[in-house]
This record gives structure tokens, sequence and C-alpha cells, in this order.
């Protein structure tokens, strides 16, 4: 329907149409009756003529003004109509979270308060009904709180980027414009100013992504690259007719470029994790199953190094939330760690525990070593555990190495990993999996005590609840 501006002193009332139809039909009836006057034989077109004149300037005066631009409004009142309550259904369809932030007084820092927020918004901070409530309460970034008081006592607009807290680092920019004051209602009325959040995490995340794959990747191959350059150039020198060491080059050769195609694909697989690590995955998973399944996997290569793998698993109830084969990565990538550090003869223990909270997933598992947690989840009302936990009884390590475990490419200095070389991305992806599940990590470690590796995934809901 059109708006019209109640305060518009042209926009016409049903009287104003009226008069104008009657003035209209006024001065066509009398130029009518002058030609008839003056030529007799059409006095009956003109009669006829100066009717249908009549009826056509009373629709032209019924019908309603064009629409009004509101952008063009100088102040007022604008009735919407049946509008309104459309414009409220695409507020709340919004994918963005939008809030309506109220002014109050300029010198009350709280008094900046949300008068109204979209389901995104509701959803996103947790709110209830429209959301009102005060701003700081719900966003706490000085710089976003600074430019909604310019918005609302300045007029002037903004944007902010700032990165949000939580176990889950997630990149937002923040759009900030001033809105017309309104006078007083259940919110307080005065200053009004829009603030729109975008999630900016993907693009953040890829930019990252490619910077660290290209500083990994030039950083990390430089070495295997070198090698087998080298080897090369003997091979075709000197070497080239030595059978026995044309052959030991090309087994060296053989195991750089092996090393190379996995420091490759782990860079692959940590930028693939990382950039989807704000998404949390939505599957049902058998925790003891998929253990099980990593433990034969890996029986060859403990055979191999002479190592034992002792597993207690239970037969039900460790159903947990997530993707099968992330939780299995993690559960590899664990126990591939203990093979490195564990001597011919060791043994290797790896268990679960069912139905923990959050204090007991994180405790500490061993009486005399030193704890730490490389990854806590975000506490949540009711939230129960299922952890996997993995011993070996290497060297161990000191205190002062614990915080740097899941570094790219760090390795504690002084311990030999053994014949089998890992990339030192291993205890990273772990890491960012379970960061993307909602879980956490934690080591207990001492020297001369070996290392226990806890992790912990939420429980999955059972169909009860």
């Amino acid at each position: 329907m059109p708006y019209e501006h109640p305060l518009s002193p042209v926009a016409p009332t049903a009287t104003s149409r009226l008069w104008t139809a009657g003035a209209s039909g006024g001065v066509a009836v009398l130029v009518m009756a002058v030609l008839a006057v003056m030529k007799p034989e059409l006095a009956g077109w003109l009669a006829a003529g100066a009717a249908a004149v009549i009826l056509a300037t009373w629709l032209v005066n019924r019908t309603p003004p064009a629409p009004v631009d509101i952008s063009e409004l100088d102040g007022g009142a604008v009735d919407l109509g049946p509008d309104a309550a459309l414009l409220g259904d695409v507020f709340e369809a919004l994918d963005d979270p939008l809030f309506i932030i109220s002014g109050g007084e300029a010198d009350d820092i709280a008094g900046r308060r949300i008068a109204l927020a979209n389901a995104a918004a509701r959803e996103l901070f947790r709110l209830g009904g429209t959301g009102a409530g005060l701003l700081v309460s719900v966003i706490r970034e000085p710089r976003v709180l600074e430019a909604v008081d310019d918005a609302l006592f300045e007029g002037v607009a903004g944007a902010v980027e700032y990165v949000g807290g939580g176990a889950q680092e997630r990149h937002w920019r923040a759009l900030i414009r001033p809105l017309p004051a309104r006078e007083a209602n259940d919110w307080g009325g005065g200053a009004l100013a829009l603030l729109a959040l975008r999630d900016e995490t993907d693009v953040r995340r890829m930019e990252k992504m490619r910077v660290d794959f290209l500083a990994n990747a030039s950083h990390e191959l430089r070495t295997p690259l070198a090698s087998l350059s080298g080897f090369i150039e003997t091979l075709k020198g000197h070497a080239k007719d030595d059978p026995k060491a044309r052959d030991k080059f090309l087994d060296i050769m053989a195991v750089q470029a092996d090393r190379m195609r996995r420091l490759v694909a782990d860079l692959l697989s940590l930028s693939r994790i990382e950039l989807n690590e704000h998404i949390a995955p939505l599957g049902r998973v058998n925790l003891a199953r998929a253990t099980a399944d990593v433990v034969d996997a890996v029986s060859v290569i403990s055979r191999e190094r002479q190592v034992t793998i002792k597993a207690e698993l239970p037969h039900g109830g460790s159903a947990v939330t997530g993707d099968r084969d992330e939780i299995a990565q993690v559960v590899q990538n664990l126990i591939d760690n203990a093979l490195k550090y564990s001597s011919a003869g060791g043994t290797i223990e790896v268990g679960i525990e069912i139905d923990r909270t959050l204090d007991e997933a994180m405790s500490s598992r061993m009486a005399e070593g030193n704890r730490l947690s490389l990854a806590t989840p975000d506490r949540e009302a009711g939230q129960r555990y299922a952890v996997v936990t993995v011993r070996d009884h290497g060297p161990g390590m000191a205190r002062e190495h614990l915080p740097r475990l899941t570094e790219r490419f760090y390795r504690v200095e002084g311990q030999k990993s053994g014949d089998r070389q890992g990339t030192g991305l291993g205890l990273a992806i772990v890491r960012h999996i379970i960061i993307r599940h909602r879980g956490g990590l934690s080591v207990d470690s001492a020297p001369g005590q070996g290392a226990i590796f806890a992790a912990c995934f939420p429980l999955a809901p059972t169909s009860e609840s």
C-alpha cells in the first residue's frame, strides 16, 4: 500500500478529493455550455463529453497518491500498515546477528541497552524473548562499545573488526549505523543505533591457511629437497657405476620422498581442519569401536618395534558426537606419538572412560607428574564426556616442554623418536580436531615416567533426551 506522511501538506484527504472533482467538473460543464451555444448542432455530443470529463476527473482524484520515499521524509511517524509486519519478518530472517541499541543518557555507560535483537543474534548469544538487556553483558569489546556511542550521540557510522572469545576463535566485523531518535517507549526511547555483526571467520581462516601452508611448506620441504638434489647429483657422477652406493642412495632418496609426502598430507589435513574448526560435527561415533580399529591398524608397526599395546575398551555407552575419521585420526596420532618414544619391549596402555564431567575428564592421571591442559572446551551445564587415554613409558618430559607440545614442528630437545620420524604436526592436528569437536586435551608427564595424553569428546545425546 502507498505510504502517507501524516504531516505532509500535499497528502490528499477524502474531502479535498471531492472538492477537486467538483471544481474540475464545473469547469468542464462551463466550457461545454459555451460551445453548445456557439454550435447548437453539437449540443448532444458536448453534453455526453461533459459527463465523461466529470466522471474521469472524479476517478483520477479518487486514486491514492504515489508512494512516498521514506528516506525523503523530514521527521514524523511513518505508518507502514501491513508492511510493518513484513519488515519485522525480514529482520528476523536475516542470517547476520542484528541489534537495535537504545542509548539512554550519554554519560551513563550502563545505559546502552539492547532494544531488539533478531533470531540470529538471540541464538548466537543465547538471549531469551526479544533479546532485550544490557549491551555490555553481551558484547565486551571496548572498540565496539565506543563505536556504538559514536553512532548514538555523534551520528557517526563505524566498522570494527575483532576476535570473539571462547574456545573456538571467531572473527567478527561489527557495522554500526545511527538511527533516527524516537519518543519515549518501552526501552526508554531517545538515541538509537543499529549494530550488525558479520562473521568473517572463513575468510580469515582461508587467508591464514594459505600463508601458513606456504611458510611451513617452504621451511620443512627445504631439507628433504636439498637431500634429494645432492643424491641425484652423486648418482649422476661417480656413484652411477657403483651398484652398492647406488642402492644405498636410492633407499635414502625413497625415505626423503616419503617424508615429503607425509609432510604435505599433514599440512593439507591441518589446514582443512583449521578451516572448519568453528563448525562442530553432528555425527554419532562409537568411540570404543573406532579406537579398536586404530589399535588393529597399528598392530603391524607395534610388532615391528616390539612394543605391546594393551587396550581396555568398554562394550557400550561410548557414543560421542563427532566425525569418525577425525576421531580415529586423534587416536592414531596419539598412539603413533607413543610408539615413537617407546623402546623395544615397552608397553602402551590405551583406555576409555565413560560418563565423566568436564572436571573429571580434565583431571590429573599421574600421581607425581606434571599436568597441563592443552585444549579446554567451553563449560556447558549438564554436558558429559567420554575420555580416551594413551600412556607410554618412554623418557617423559619436563614441565617447561608441555605448553609447546601442540606447536607445529616442535620437538623436545635431546629425545630420540626412534627410526620412524614424524612430521612434527601430529599433536597440532590432534588439538585442532578436539577443538572442533568441542572437547578437551590434557597431558601428564614427568622425566623418566612417560606421558599420558587424555582426549575427551562430548557424549552423544540419548534417544530419550
